[in-house]
């Protein structure tokens, strides 16, 4: 069995929801997985496989994620490793995989690091969890791409599906 680190950026909570999921999911497995946010990420050395998840915020994967991969290049490319984004984009059937999704093609064009593995998950869309600004923001991308606009709307675009199909693939990295 695998010991897994899975780091994770998460701003409204879905990129953990995953990063718990992913978790469970390979310690039912018998795998070892420790979990922890890009700042409190212990050091790499003694796991076997590193997965990094972040979300998307105003069209963009957080600073310290690059930050992080800088400062771990060298022992990412070392081990078997992984990269998951989460996004609303990613609730599109044209923009749901590594090739098609604009941010993760962003962040490959950004980083030299290139993971073993790649995927994109469909975020939620909670108005209600936002703050005033990032509510009327989200309101205003999604208005723009034909999205839901109601100021009630919670809906979670995670396909938990798709969650299990990623979670087999890290066990065979």
């Amino acid at each position: 069995m695998s010991k897994f680190i899975i780091i994770y950026s998460s701003v409204h909570g879905q990129t953990l929801k995953v990063t718990n999921y992913l978790a469970e999911k390979l310690i039912e497995q018998g795998h070892q997985v420790t979990t922890a946010t890009l700042e409190q990420a212990p050091a790499l050395d003694e796991f076997d496989k590193v997965v990094l998840g972040a979300s998307i915020r105003h069209g963009k994967h957080t600073p310290g994620l690059y930050d992080f991969i800088t400062e771990q290049q060298t022992v990412l490319e070392q081990k078997a490793t992984s990269f998951f984004s989460v996004s609303l984009v990613a609730r599109k059937p044209a923009k749901n995989t590594a090739e098609t999704n604009p941010y993760m093609q962003a962040f490959l064009a950004k980083t030299p690091w290139r993971p073993n593995l790649l995927e994109v998950f469909g975020g939620n869309l909670n108005y209600q969890g936002y703050n005033a600004m990032d509510r009327n923001i989200i309101r205003f991308i999604m208005w723009i791409t034909k999205g839901p606009i109601d100021a009630n709307t919670n809906v979670e675009y995670t396909d938990w599906q798709k969650v299990d199909r990623y979670a087999q693939q890290l066990m065979a990295l």
